[in-house]
């Protein structure tokens, strides 16, 4: 993950307490490897997208038949997990992460679950390693500098297939994006990128407000 994704934010919930107690009710027991993460992840305040938003990523992989998807900043692999499970045998998933502790650690989760031969882990920037990436992609899975996400957009926007998904984590970045006083580049990374994608004419967007939220766009052109 890129080293401004480094610094450590605690997510505010935007539900009340009771309703996020329901919703992580409802998602289906986790294997061990998935439950130690969590557990590592809120011990050491790694950031991961949590058991919320990676079981609705699986899904919609899934239901959308993906099968090579790249990943835009993937820390200890916990997203890469969710998303290797979803697109099969023969699927593919790139990893990217710029800390080689992290990359080790991640190879390590990625072998436990059983997943590690669906993963090309790629070393350094992720918009980096994107571009030197080719090929069209079934669906990109955005989670990296929050700054530098328009820059991701705009790489992958053209790349994704007629039908493919462009997703994006941390869109409602704990109620930021709505305050208009707050303009640190973070912030103004992410409005812009949200922006930008609500109005290409190729793609049809939702913001979900889903722990941290999460946009969902598909390509219809």
């Amino acid at each position: 993950m890129h080293p401004a994704s480094a610094i450590l934010r605690r997510v505010t919930p935007l539900t009340p307490p009771a309703i996020e107690a329901y919703l992580s009710g409802l998602i289906p027991p986790r294997d061990a490897v998935l439950k130690a993460m969590e557990a590592r992840a809120k011990r050491e305040r790694i950031p991961i997208v949590g058991p919320q938003v990676g079981s609705l990523l699986h899904q919609l992989v899934r239901m959308t038949g993906a099968r090579r998807v790249f990943e835009c900043g993937s820390a200890i692999g916990y997203s890469t997990i969710w998303l290797a499970r979803a697109v099969g045998p023969k699927g593919r998933v790139f990893y990217t992460e710029m800390d080689a502790g992290r990359i080790a650690d991640a190879r390590g989760y990625l072998r436990r679950a059983g997943v590690l031969s669906r993963v090309t882990l790629l070393e350094g920037p992720a918009l980096a390693s994107l571009k030197r990436t080719s090929g069209v992609f079934d669906a990109v899975f955005c989670d990296a500098d929050k700054e530098g996400y328009p820059a991701y957009w705009k790489e992958a926007r053209s790349r994704i297939r007629p039908g493919g998904l462009f997703l994006c984590d941390n869109t409602l970045w704990s109620g930021r994006v709505a305050d208009p006083r707050v303009k640190d580049a973070s912030t103004r990374g992410i409005r812009a990128m949200t922006r930008a994608l609500a109005a290409d004419r190729r793609y049809l967007s939702s913001l979900i407000p889903l722990r941290d939220g999460l946009t969902v766009a598909w390509r219809r052109s």
